[in-house]
């Protein structure tokens, strides 16, 4: 049986790379300011792209949050350092939850391949409203006393956080940033050390979902597995510029006003996934 073939409209070239660009600038921003991945972006505008490049709809939401993930590495490593150099990231914390990450992250990427792709659309629409119900909300967190759990509840946690994140495709900011306010860190070091959970949980989930789709007979050229390597060039690289500038805004700005349309862009986004 021969393998399909989808490929890119070249007459559309320039439009995509344009639209990876402009995905990664804001995606790389959004990482440093909220200690988010910027899958929450990263992946319908992704979604957005393949649609455009006539990729089988069949696979085209798992190469989407494959490639959000892939490109979560690059943002975690830029938003990680430049949060680093603030002394915020609180490394014991990321050494407790490691392992269960990189278990997560491969649980929650083998759940994602057994959906079919409009479920796995819904279920990201859904996260979506969740995320910005919660940022509407906008709840404080009054405790100033870090009450760490121990590290086996360190370890659980890591592997729910770390599965639904590779479940939709995102770093995981929008569960561990609440995890860790409650825990009694800042809101600048529960951004900091969400930043850097980012990385395992990125690259458990980046190489669970290349091994998922290797040989799947839908996947276009430039492809490994699930992860479509010109998107992840493209958004990838212009996130690295932006993740630190997004980091220093979040040690130095009030971000209410962003946050509150940051949760109505997400709800927007939700509904057009859900209608579609």
């Amino acid at each position: 049986m021969t393998t399909k073939i989808y490929k890119a409209d070249n007459k559309l070239t320039f439009s995509i790379l344009f639209l990876y660009a402009a995905t990664g600038i804001l995606a790389g921003f959004l990482a440093g300011l909220f200690g988010v991945g910027g899958g929450l972006i990263i992946v319908p505008a992704l979604l957005y792209c393949f649609f455009i490049q006539g990729f089988d709809p069949a696979v085209s939401m798992h190469m989407a949050i494959g490639t959000s993930l892939a490109t979560i590495i690059l943002t975690s490593i830029s938003s990680m350092r430049a949060h680093h150099a603030h002394g915020a990231v609180q490394w014991q914390v990321i050494r407790h939850m490691s392992l269960g990450i990189l278990i997560g992250g491969f649980l929650g990427a083998l759940v994602a391949k057994n959906l079919r792709s409009e479920l796995l659309q819904i279920v990201f629409a859904i996260f979506e409203i969740l995320v910005a119900i919660k940022l509407l909300s906008n709840a404080k967190v009054t405790s100033t006393l870090v009450h760490l759990p121990g590290k086996l509840v360190l370890f659980v946690v890591g592997i729910i956080i770390s599965a639904i994140s590779a479940i939709v495709g995102i770093g995981g900011g929008t569960l561990s940033v609440p995890f860790l306010r409650w825990s009694g860190f800042s809101i600048q070091k529960s951004i900091a050390t969400s930043a850097g959970l980012g990385l395992p949980i990125a690259i458990s989930g980046t190489l669970a979902f290349i091994w998922a789709g290797s040989g799947h007979m839908a996947i276009p050229e430039y492809s490994m597995g699930f992860v479509y390597l010109p998107a992840l060039l493209g958004v990838g690289l212009l996130s690295i510029l932006l993740a630190p500038l997004g980091a220093k805004c979040a040690h130095s700005l009030p971000s209410g006003l962003l946050q509150r349309i940051f949760a109505l862009g997400l709800i927007m986004i939700a509904m057009i996934l859900i209608l579609s």
